[in-house]
């Protein structure tokens, strides 16, 4: 499975109080450990650096696949056994992987934290992965990427779009994997991979919820202490060139309403100087500006209009990968024209790069942010996952703390500035998706 979380939201999720922790074992393991007494609960998560970014031509969806396969026994367990034990303790667990991270949590009572240790710590070095289960998984994997992917028209739409917006870059490549190399993997593909990144040197566990720090520290060490470091393999530097005319392609599926995805290549949040990276902070609040709320730009021209069924803009701000785009997506209606749509937004932007954006727009953007944070900080699962996001990305989670200011200091100008430097043709990606019949 895989969790789509904007940096918008899940910044909101901390209170200025919760207090961050955090320790390293002598085999290159972190701990973070997040207070929040507010209710007797605690997620843990173990974050491993290893997501589909890290995959090679001929073997994408590994990542992924092993993902499942985690689930499937150790020396000590049979397969299905690590969800029934967590069940039977009264606790709920799942797993996702990313372009940047594969993650791994269980939400417990917080007297059952220890099991969660337990339980996570045996399949980090003692994983079975038999040709027998693989094979069994592997057709799971094959069929959700059907349902996901080649019988969802955004799906494929999105994919597609990627696909063009990144000629060499491995976020080109859809995390689920290419159907023909799911098709010829083996069960020694997904065992290289587990040899390769699964380490606790190659892993982060976060944990919130009503725990004392020190007693986590303290089962950490029981648990994970032990397990040997590994040597990680080296990433190559893997860089996108520079685009250099807009890129257009047009999409046949089966879909009720034409789609539209276009995307400009924008540069993504600093690693070296957060707090004084007005671009990313700018192009944050660009995002909030075009979508999010009735009153936004491309929701009244698209929207509110009747032109389109939905529409929102989107910014990744974060990646380990240092490349991302500026993505527009639109749902149009039967009787309007893609290419009436694209001279909408395009006008839009034209307009914030002349006139800039009103008072009231960053106003009611900054308002949005602060709300959140009031709204969505009770989450003890979020607040663990923007840790684990921001670590595995690169970052550390200490920013969270500055992000609503550096939120609040950008101008009119800022946000001008920006689509007039990024927002050109030659940098644009668009993919049409036209209806075939239902």
């Amino acid at each position: 499975m895989r969790i789509l979380l904007s940096l918008f939201s899940l910044l909101f999720c901390f209170s200025p109080s919760a207090a961050v922790q955090e320790l390293k074992l002598e085999n290159g393991m972190r701990i973070i450990v997040n207070e929040d007494h507010r209710a007797p609960v605690v997620v843990s998560q173990v974050w491993y650096q290893a997501g589909s970014v890290d995959e090679v031509n001929g073997k994408t969806g590994v990542a992924h696949v092993l993902e499942h396969m985690m689930f499937k026994g150790t020396k000590s367990t049979k397969p299905g056994e690590f969800s029934e034990i967590i069940a039977r303790a009264g606790g709920r667990e799942n797993a996702f992987t990313g372009t940047d991270y594969t993650c791994y949590f269980q939400t417990m009572e917080k007297s059952q934290l220890e099991l969660s240790f337990k339980m996570e710590s045996d399949r980090m070095q003692n994983l079975v992965i038999s040709a027998e289960e693989f094979d069994k998984e592997i057709k799971v994997v094959m069929e959700e990427r059907r349902w996901r992917t080649e019988d969802k028209p955004e799906g494929k739409l999105n994919e597609t779009f990627n696909a063009l917006a990144f000629k060499a870059h491995p976020y080109g490549r859809p995390i689920v994997g290419w159907m023909n190399d799911l098709e010829s993997m083996t069960y020694e593909d997904a065992l290289e991979w587990y040899n390769n990144w699964y380490a606790p040197n190659n892993a982060i566990l976060v944990v919130s919820g009503d725990v004392n720090p020190t007693e986590v520290f303290d089962l950490a060490k029981k648990y994970f202490v032990k397990l040997p470091s590994k040597e990680i393999p080296s990433r190559k530097p893997q860089l996108e060139p520079v685009q250099r005319g807009m890129v257009r392609a047009e999409l046949k599926a089966a879909s009720k309403l034409p789609m539209l995805q276009m995307g400009y290549k924008v540069p993504l949040l600093s690693k070296e100087d957060v707090n004084n990276d007005t671009t990313a902070f700018a192009l944050e609040v660009l995002a909030g500006v075009l979508s999010g709320t009735s009153t936004a730009r491309i929701q009244k021209e698209l929207v509110q209009s009747g032109k389109s069924l939905s529409a929102y803009a989107s910014y990744p701000m974060l990646s380990r990968g240092d490349v991302g785009t500026f993505e527009f997506v639109v749902t149009l209606n039967n009787d309007v024209e893609v290419s009436d749509v694209e001279k909408i937004i395009k006008t839009e932007l034209k307009k914030i790069a002349s006139e800039g954006v009103t008072d009231q727009e960053l106003a009611r953007v900054k308002a949005n942010v602060i709300a959140g944070d009031v709204y969505e900080k009770d989450s003890m699962f979020y607040q663990a996952m923007i840790i684990g996001q921001l670590e595995t990305m690169g970052y550390s989670y200490k920013i969270k703390d500055d992000y609503i200011e550096n939120i609040k200091k950008i101008t009119s100008d800022d946000v001008k500035k920006v689509v007039e430097e990024f927002f050109k043709d030659d940098t644009l990606t668009v993919v049409h998706l036209k209806p075939e019949s239902v």
